[in-house]
């Protein structure tokens, strides 16, 4: 349970590896008792470095990192009370599920009635009890993924760090594991900072999510929010699928404004960016926001003319692929049983209709 407390600090932090090239640029960053927060974005973008500053594997630059009051920065990996989960699970292959389970507790010296009553409730925490003698390498992927997790928590540590620990497993392991790591979380209440690049395991398990890129936090908030009200264009595009309208701003009206699209079409959205007429400006719309009609637009309507080009199929909806004048081809989805699909004729005209509020203009 996530509380008003704030468990770790980032103030200034900075990190270069070759003295030029900032990797993270002034991170300021609070990560609160007991929530699960995600460092999302793409290769290159500073969040694993990150992680690896507050697991101690990497120092900063520059600026300060704090552990519930206590100063990171000069301490060592081993001395700082956190539990961490690689992507290859580094677990000793020479080692059995009980002694790979029992290393932490063995490094920190404790008797061995503790350790021994500490791995069988580690072990039990990931339904793995019955696997104490076996060997790594007689392990599945999913079971070497719950023995690393058992082995970051058997200390009771005041944080778990998660460097991309699904990525070696396949799509419905990762997505299984996601619920049960998700689970164990809200059973446990312990810290959990998680690093991946897949946006959807971010927003499958996390309370909150800080969306880096080039270094930089684009974004920090609750993953609803994220979604819904992505801050920059960056962030719109990152977080889920979003469709892109280049256009001007030909118009504001308080948090609104009208855009002039290249073809002469006029959509209103809000403007996020508080951008002026006469600016150049990027609008972006989720694809489960644009209603789909057949034929022409609607006067008064807020929409885009189309052409119906495909449909993709996805199960429990349809996706159309929909050409517009002068701008990237647009993906609506579509609720299967829609009118709209009747009779589906690639090169039909439609009308792509939205409410304002929906459409985010950055500039």
């Amino acid at each position: 349970m996530k509380s008003d407390q704030v468990i770790v600090s980032f103030r200034g932090v900075r990190k270069t590896y070759d003295g030029e090239t900032l990797v993270v640029k002034g991170l300021d960053l609070d990560i609160y008792q007991g929530e699960f927060l995600t460092l999302l974005g793409p290769s290159g973008s500073g969040k694993t470095t990150c992680l690896m500053m507050l697991a101690g594997f990497e120092f900063p630059t520059g600026g300060e990192i704090w552990l519930d009051g206590k100063l990171l920065n000069k301490v060592p990996p081993h001395k700082r009370d956190i539990g961490m989960v690689f992507q290859n699970y580094a677990l000793f292959p020479h080692l059995s599920v009980q002694q790979n389970v029992e290393y932490p507790l063995t490094v920190r010296k404790m008797s061995a009635a503790e350790r021994a009553e500490r791995v069988n409730t580690a072990l039990k925490m990931v339904r793995m009890e019955s696997f104490a003698k076996r060997y790594p390498a007689q392990l599945s992927g999913g079971q070497q993924q719950r023995i690393a997790l058992a082995r970051a928590l058997v200390f009771e540590p005041k944080l778990v760090l998660m460097d991309e620990p699904l990525g070696a497993l396949d799509k419905q392991l990762r997505e299984h594991m996601q619920y049960e790591l998700k689970s164990l979380h809200e059973k446990l209440g312990v810290t959990f900072v998680y690093v991946t690049h897949d946006q959807g395991e971010a927003l499958t398990m996390s309370d909150r999510v800080a969306v880096f890129d080039k270094g930089i936090v684009q974004q920090l908030d609750t993953v609803d929010h994220l979604y819904e009200a992505p801050c920059n264009e960056f962030v719109a595009n990152f977080i889920g699928d979003s469709n892109k309208l280049r256009g001007t701003i030909e118009e504001t009206q308080g948090d609104f404004c009208d855009i002039r699209l290249a073809d002469g079409t006029r959509v209103s959205g809000l403007n996020v960016a508080q951008a002026q007429p006469g600016a150049p400006a990027i609008a972006c719309i989720r694809p489960e926001r644009m209603k789909l009609s057949a034929g022409a637009q609607r006067p008064g309507a807020n929409a885009l003319p189309g052409e119906a080009r495909s449909l993709i199929y996805f199960g429990d909806h349809v996706r159309m692929r929909c050409g517009v004048r002068e701008q990237e081809e647009c993906f609506v989805k579509v609720p299967l049983g829609t009118e709209a699909l009747n009779g589906f004729t690639p090169g039909a005209p439609v009308a792509l209709e939205f409410a304002p509020e929906h459409l985010r203009v950055f500039a």
